[in-house]
């Protein structure tokens, strides 16, 4: 894989871009990617599988906190109770 630089952007532009990536759930670098891929009329192996984002399970920051807590607080399994 390549890697392009891109010099003095506007910060309107870049303002732009920081929203929509928020929006999305995603990367400024992702995104770029993503609008010069649709705008140039190239297909993306994460454009072939991004119907199926809304069912990967994305956490927030809050959901993966709320997950670590419930785990630390069950930290005792008894075996007995998965034994037959």
């Amino acid at each position: 894989m390549s890697s392009l630089t891109i010099h003095s952007i506007d910060p309107t532009l870049k303002a732009a871009l920081d929203r929509e990536a928020s929006r999305r759930g995603t990367s400024k670098n992702q995104l770029v990617k993503d609008l010069l891929a649709r705008d140039l009329g190239v297909s993306t192996a994460a454009e072939a599988h991004s119907e199926y984002r809304e069912f990967c399970g994305l956490w927030t920051e809050e959901d993966a906190r709320d997950f670590t807590r419930i785990q630390e607080s069950n930290e005792h399994v008894d075996l007995s109770e998965w034994q037959d």
